[in-house]
């Protein structure tokens, strides 16, 4: 959108229309008293061909070309090019968030069928049209069951993404909602789930969890939901939706709530966004959800219809009585997720998966082999695990970045004793040549 300033000719007509001398007045009559703002130093304005050519400088700049072993909740994926081919067409592109579904079918039948897909997947009756990112989906996941469970306390399991605590952490540190983290070990890639159990009490809102967690590694969560349910909490999930092709459903398993990050369905990495939320919830619970339902119906004669047929938020009903205030979904990204997940299908998704998982264990074994480096932990993972460095693995990452490479995630950034640890994923699209010449990379630069 280009940014058009008024002229000072303009500014005076403004002015005088409503009985203003100057901007000095008119700050005095609004009650300003700050000091105005020295506006000398600002440089001149600039060219549009000037402005292009400083912005390409500086987007030079980004490492774009590095081989791409970073993971930590957002993966590069394989994209078909027809997710870009459908995205681009204009009904599609330009639309906008259904307001007046009887104008939106096409909107709303794609926004339907993402729902029935990501349900699908993570094995749970309902979804939401969708959220804006993983991370505040499990907030509002955690703020339902404040709601319905009219608790206060939400036990975090130290091996959900450190992102994501961070973000649950921001969000409500303003509420009267009290977070309990349970921390890991840090010697090991598994969650602590005797602590989780242990924590849990009379007054727990909820538990959350990740699967396959934080270290990429998967972990069966029936007895803590067990425990979770006895104390009247709810089990809220966070999940990985390209593992959920080759591992059992968070559904099966008993959780109540499943969120999650969809990036890596047919979304780009694109230096962090814009990006997926999902919520996928019990049918129970599908009328405490925030955001919109899109359903489908007939109309007066008959013919299929699609309606947005629950919108619980406060524009739409009474503000003691929404859900949320969230405004909007991320309806173009949900709707590449869905164009990825129907140009790959079922099988295709599963090839997927165990490209992920066995391009990853055969990383693990060539990472293993160089002298000095150590396993943390020996439970499964999906396409994610970490490995101890003899030195500090920010360091490492710096210098395996001069050499092309994306080597992993140091996780002394978000952990204090993991310092010398580093998160390593593959996804389908690294090669065993990549791989190989990562580790003879890492090793040389040991």
């Amino acid at each position: 959108m280009p940014y058009i300033a008024n002229t000072d000719n303009d500014r005076d007509i403004l002015l005088k229309s409503i009985d203003c001398k100057d901007m000095s007045d008119l700050w005095e009559r609004a009650g300003i008293t700050l000091p105005q703002p020295s506006l000398d130093n600002l440089p001149s304005g600039m060219s549009e061909m000037e402005v292009t050519k400083i912005l390409k400088k500086e987007a030079n700049k980004n490492a774009t070309d590095l081989t791409n072993f970073l993971g930590g909740g957002y993966y590069d994926h394989f994209i078909p090019a027809a997710v870009g081919e459908i995205l681009g067409r204009s009904e599609f592109y330009t639309a906008y968030t259904p307001y007046q579904p009887e104008a939106s079918q096409g909107t709303l039948q794609a926004i339907f069928e993402w729902q029935s897909a990501i349900c699908r997947l993570t094995g749970l009756p309902a979804s939401n049209a969708s959220l804006y990112d993983g991370g505040t989906a499990m907030f509002e996941a955690m703020m339902m069951a404040v709601r319905i469970t009219r608790k206060r306390k939400a036990i975090v399991c130290g091996a959900v993404s450190p992102i994501f605590r961070t973000m649950l952490e921001c969000y409500s540190s303003n509420l009267d909602v009290e977070l309990i983290e349970i921390p890991v070990d840090d010697n090991n890639s598994v969650s602590n789930q005797a602590g989780l159990i242990e924590a849990i009490s009379d007054d727990t809102a909820c538990v959350i969890v990740q699967y396959p967690n934080a270290f990429g590694t998967v972990e069966s969560w029936e007895k803590v939901i067990e425990v979770a349910h006895s104390k009247k909490a709810l089990a809220i999930c966070s999940t990985y939706p390209i593992a959920l092709a080759l591992y059992k459903t968070p559904g099966e398993m008993g959780f109540d709530i499943v969120t999650g990050e969809g990036q890596s369905l047919g979304i780009p990495l694109n230096f962090g966004g814009p990006y997926l939320g999902f919520m996928c919830v019990q049918k129970k619970y599908m009328r405490k959800m925030p955001g919109r339902i899109c359903g489908r119906s007939v109309d007066s004669d008959g013919k299929e219809a699609f309606v947005l047929t629950l919108q619980a938020r406060e524009q739409h009903i009474r503000r003691e009585n929404a859900m949320s205030n969230i405004c909007s979904n991320e309806n173009l990204c949900a709707l590449s997720a869905l164009v990825y997940l129907s140009c790959i299908g079922k099988s295709g998704l599963i090839e997927v998966a165990n490209l992920c998982r066995s391009k990853a264990e055969f990383a693990r074994e060539e990472i293993l082999k160089i002298p000095g480096i150590k396993p943390i932990g020996n439970s499964h993972f999906f396409n994610e695990f970490i490995v101890e460095l003899p030195c500090d693995a920010g360091e490492v990452v710096g210098k395996m970045i001069d050499k092309g490479y994306a080597v992993g995630f140091p996780l002394g950034k978000y952990y204090k004793n993991r310092n010398n640890q580093l998160l390593v994923a593959v996804t389908e699209k690294r090669t065993k040549e990549e791989i190989k010449g990562l580790a003879n990379a890492l090793e040389a630069v040991l």
